[in-house]
């Protein structure tokens, strides 16, 4: 795959190349109209070099497949403007010139690579661009919801109290709605719905890739690395019924899989899979990889990852792994997968390569399932020493968490027991239908000092878990501080105050518990991949624990040795209480 795709700046101009199975009608942009010019194609790929073209022209393409549907390059890295949708994307035939995004010339960032700031065992601080800074005081109001707002000092300040090791960026790349949503009134705030892989939203970086360029290094200049949510598996163009933009116009047989009878394969439940059998979109796959690495992020996580090595079936042994994994410039990057996806055999988690960390949803269920009261302690134990049973006894891949940006917060997890999704409009069907939560006696709100007591105790005792957990843990933006959803465990669509961050009504107490959990794990090392090899698991009396008592204990001791010091973790479900001692004691009480 030695092709230069996308606009590349050359003397005197620029060159353009894309992929398309008909003939490509270049269309550039400025104020005196619209410029056609005619492609000349080789192998599937369609080129045009044009002088006096520089830095920041507009562009877009026409493809033979539909001429009137203007298409964005699948290699664009900034956009003059968001997606919108509109149904007449969708209709064959229908000019959407005016409708879609136009793609910039624009030189590609030259940071230096520098080594990942990140190492496995860290805390990763989940976090959604735009909810996270809406409503933050101390953030100038015309940079809340963008990138650049996440180099803010006070936003740093907090990520330090916290001892983040990277921050997770949820999508940041252009993203469309889903089509039921604006006849709701609403709009995807999440960003798991992508158009192109490498181009910025531009409501989330209005200064464009130089903005997360300039983001990412001031928050690695404070120790914080950066780690990217990107969606490969599908994009936002849907179903048949769905709008065209990009890869749809271009190849669809090449870029989506389709089953034998012509139908596009839904292994993501989005209407269309992205083909990563194909070399070709493996290529995009990577150089959007190394577009990201060389604007100086850490790494990547990706959503449904199951489909990278989908050819139908899963294949731990997929082209791409070795691809990644031969890549200078990747090599180093931290890979973390989502491992599954609702295809056939989709769920594979411990089965991804021996160097990339997965999401561990046994990890989250086992210890909700302990504090709520019918889970056992040898799961929980299990989960905290590293999901050995999952990846094995040495060195743990595992992402421990306990909540995440789907599903309920950490506070609703321990305040309600049902969802509450009305908001979104489909009649509170959507989300998951079992969060394996408990409400403490009274669904939602609560004046009730006992219940409230309840809850605190279980907010505590799941943090301290967590924080008291081998290997990599993560952290949802706001759960240090209680924020709340109001029941809802899908606001993908709810730009507003349920998806937007409280900070000025944060519980200012639980966040410095967070504070103290963050510092306790740093000073006894527990943040170190494989701290449990001479773990001594004790009952709650004091007896060494026996295989016969696990199932029915409800709790128990766990002490390390750390040279000369020991760290004892006594959980004890009875009590609701958590107590971590070692160079210092922290309680969940």
């Amino acid at each position: 795959m030695s092709v230069s795709l996308g606009a590349e700046v050359v003397d005197g101009g620029t060159r353009f190349a894309v992929r398309s199975a008909t003939p490509v009608t270049l269309c550039l942009f400025d104020d005196a109209g619209e410029r056609r010019i005619a492609m000349t194609g080789a192998d599937g790929v369609w080129h045009a070099e044009v002088k006096g073209a520089g830095v920041g022209t507009h562009y877009g393409y026409h493809a033979a497949s539909d001429s009137a549907k203007l298409l964005v390059d699948p290699y664009a890295i900034q956009l003059d403007r968001p997606f919108h949708y509109d149904p007449c994307l969708g209709e064959p035939g229908i000019d959407t010139t005016a409708l879609v995004p136009r793609a910039i010339v624009t030189p590609p960032p030259t940071v230096p690579v520098a080594p990942a700031l990140f190492t496995p065992g860290g805390l990763i601080y989940e976090l959604n661009v735009r909810g996270f800074t809406m409503l933050h005081p101390d953030v100038p109001e015309a940079q809340r919801g963008t990138i650049a707002a996440l180099a803010h000092p006070a936003v740093i300040a907090h990520l330090k109290k916290l001892k983040v090791a990277a921050i997770e960026l949820m999508p940041i790349v252009a993203w469309i709605d889903e089509r039921h949503l604006p006849p709701l009134g609403l709009t995807n705030s999440w960003g798991y719905n992508p158009v192109v892989p490498m181009a910025i939203d531009p409501r989330l970086a209005p200064g464009g890739v130089a903005e997360l360029v300039e983001t990412v290094a001031a928050l690695r200049s404070a120790g914080i690395g950066v780690i990217l949510d990107l969606v490969f598996n599908h994009t936002g163009e849907s179903d048949r019924l769905g709008p065209t933009l990009s890869l749809r116009g271009f190849d669809e047989a090449l870029y989506y899989a389709h089953a034998p009878d012509g139908s596009l394969v839904n292994d993501t439940g989005t209407g269309n899979t992205l083909d990563c059998n194909r070399p070709e979109v493996r290529a995009l796959i990577l150089d959007s990889l190394r577009h990201f690495a060389r604007c100086g992020v850490d790494g990547f996580r990706f959503d449904l990852a199951t489909i990278l090595a989908r050819g139908p079936g899963f294949d731990p042994h997929a082209p791409i792994f070795a691809e990644i994994a031969a890549d200078p410039l990747l090599a180093s990057r931290v890979m973390i997968a989502e491992p599954w996806d609702i295809g056939p055999g989709g769920y594979q988690l411990g089965q991804f390569p021996d160097h990339w960390l997965e999401w561990n949803d046994r990890y989250r269920d086992d210890v909700r399932r302990f504090w709520r009261g019918d889970g056992s302690a040898g799961d929980l134990a299990t989960r905290i020493a590293g999901s050995a049973d999952l990846f094995g006894p040495g060195d743990t891949r595992t992402v421990n968490f306990l909540a995440a940006h789907d599903g309920f917060t950490l506070a609703d997890l321990v305040s309600y027991a049902e969802r509450h999704n009305h908001a979104n409009g489909e009649d509170n069907r959507d989300g998951h239908g079992d969060n394996l939560s408990w409400n403490n006696g009274v669904e939602g709100p609560s004046d009730d000092p006992a219940i409230r007591q309840r809850r605190r105790d279980g907010l505590r005792a799941l943090l301290a878990t967590l924080f008291a957990s081998r290997g990599t843990i993560m952290l949802t933006a706001g759960d240090e501080f209680g924020r709340t959803q109001q029941g809802n465990n899908n606001a993908y669509a709810q730009d507003n105050a349920i998806g937007w961050i409280d900070w000025q009504n944060r519980d200012r107490d639980l966040e410095d518990f967070v504070a103290a959990l963050a510092a306790f794990r740093a000073a006894n090392r527990l943040d170190a991949i494989a701290p449990y090899a001479n773990a001594d698991w004790r009952a709650l009396d004091g007896e060494v624990m026996t295989p016969g008592r696990w199932h029915d204990a409800p709790g128990f001791e766990l002490r390390l040795a750390d040279g000369g010091a020991q760290i004892v973790l006594r959980i004890d479900r009875q009590t609701r209480r958590v107590s971590l001692s070692g160079r210092t004691i922290v309680e969940s009480r």
